[in-house]
């Protein structure tokens, strides 16, 4: 095999240890640079957990370098919704028309750990704990860290940025001019609740990710390995329903009591949650060019950060990785031609899923509760049995197959044009029924 140079992987969250995985596969030693501590033996920071849902893009990414089976021991599967009304008993939605398909509810420190692990037990594979980048030179590859110990530097004939939404190698290419940036924040942010086991068991059912739609806001809850959930709200940041509004525990207590009325009785420390919990942003990250002189390069949220609401943020940077390894494959290791065609390829795949995910935002805090769209759900379901092969609906073509983003998104809409009107006609009709018969029950 021929001897190469070390790659530089800046970030060891999800997206660069399965980089690091894919490259020292492919016969590179690569260094794995970090600004935290090696969260193996730190301390996770409080409200900071963020549940992930982890669902074919990512595990076929995972397979291809033998990680599925080690990761999939921490998850834990969810076949569909459950939604919470103000009143009334909860309704499950599932997911596939099968009602057997699942996504898989898993820590994101589980997952990096794991990650970590399996980056640090390749051959040539080296691990850099509190190096911040602070400077980076596009030219040369020349890095700057700040470390515990000062200021170090590194070389690197490639440096590929894989440090999330706030990425420092972005942030000093956009320094030199070499790239855009756009941020675009939602006026949302997100805060973590805990509901613990109860009697050593879940306290709600751990086959369902469970909403809370509220409108204009909501709140979610997936299952962990111990029996807790970790729920989340999702939030206006300003105004009289917002984070900013709930000041003393008697507020954020009657507040819970009126919206959210059954989690009461199943999180105790509720109040202490909410008033310690951060508050994180929500927000898309757009850039171009996604490299820069075939040098150094961005993938995941370091190039195209979305929001959470479809669950595919990692899944869709696993891909990028993927699609990065396919790009080398092509090009012969060609690294000046590989990082063009991979941002070729996976830009309007990014773009696509962008859209989509502030779409299913605006779904799942405010039509989920619809019986207009629980019908509509339900006639997409009887076509995907009927056609089964032909008619797929978008969630199952983003969360069960490998349909590039860009391509689900035509699917989906040529599917709407020929079938559209009669899945809008059965599920309003089918609404008008159940409406019917629900006032005939309380007559």
């Amino acid at each position: 095999m021929v001897e190469r140079d070390e790659i530089a992987v800046v970030g060891a969250g999800l997206a660069g240890c399965l980089l690091a995985c894919f490259l020292a596969r492919r016969g590179y030693p690569v260094a794995l640079y970090e600004r935290r501590p090696d969260p193996r033996t730190g301390k996770v920071e409080r409200g900071r957990s963020i549940n992930l849902a982890l669902s074919e893009r990512g595990l076929d990414a995972l397979r291809r370098v033998g990680l599925e089976q080690q990761v999939m021991a921490d998850a834990l599967p969810v076949r569909g919704r459950m939604i919470h009304p103000v009143e009334g008993e909860p309704q499950f939605q599932s997911y596939s028309s099968s009602g057997d398909r699942a996504i898989n509810s898993i820590s994101r420190g589980a997952l990096n750990n794991a990650l970590l692990n399996a980056a640090a037990s390749r051959p040539g594979v080296r691990l850099a704990f509190d190096h911040r980048l602070v400077g980076l030179d596009p030219d040369t590859g020349e890095m700057t860290f700040e470390t515990p110990q000062g200021k170090v530097t590194a070389t690197a004939p490639v440096v590929l940025g894989a440090d999330g939404a706030g990425s420092a190698v972005r942030g000093q290419l956009l320094g030199y001019g070499a790239l855009t940036e756009s941020l675009d924040f939602l006026d949302y942010g997100y805060k973590e609740l805990t509901i613990p086991p109860v009697g050593g068991d879940f306290a709600l059912d751990p086959g369902a990710l469970h909403i809370w739609p509220r409108g204009t806001s909501m709140m979610i809850a997936l299952p962990n390995p111990d029996r807790s959930f970790t729920c989340t709200l999702f939030w206006p940041t300003h105004g009289t329903a917002s984070f900013a509004s709930l000041g003393s525990p008697a507020a954020i207590e009657r507040y819970f009591a009126t919206h959210y009325p059954d989690l009461i009785p199943l999180a105790p420390n509720l109040v202490d949650d909410y008033q310690h919990n951060p508050v994180g942003v929500l927000g898309t990250v757009r850039c171009a060019p996604w490299q820069v002189n075939g040098k150094v390069g961005l993938l995941g949220d370091a190039a195209h950060a979305i929001v959470p609401f479809y669950g595919q943020g990692a899944n869709c940077a696993f891909e990028d990785v993927v699609e990065l390894d396919r790009c080398l494959d092509e090009c012969g290791d060609d690294w000046p031609a590989a990082l063009p065609l991979f941002q070729q390829r996976r830009q309007a795949n990014a773009e696509a899923i962008a859209r989509m995910a502030l779409d299913n935002f605006v779904e799942m805090r405010d039509k989920v509760a619809s019986p207009v769209f629980q019908a509509r759900k339900k006639v997409e379901h009887a076509l995907e049995r009927a056609l089964p092969g032909r008619y797929m609906s978008q969630y199952e073509l983003v969360s069960f197959t490998t349909t590039p983003y860009a391509q689900v998104h035509r699917q989906v809409r040529r599917q709407y044009r020929v079938l559209g009107p009669v899945t809008a006609g059965a599920a309003t009709a089918l609404a008008g029924a159940a409406l019917v018969l629900g006032r005939g029950r309380r007559g």
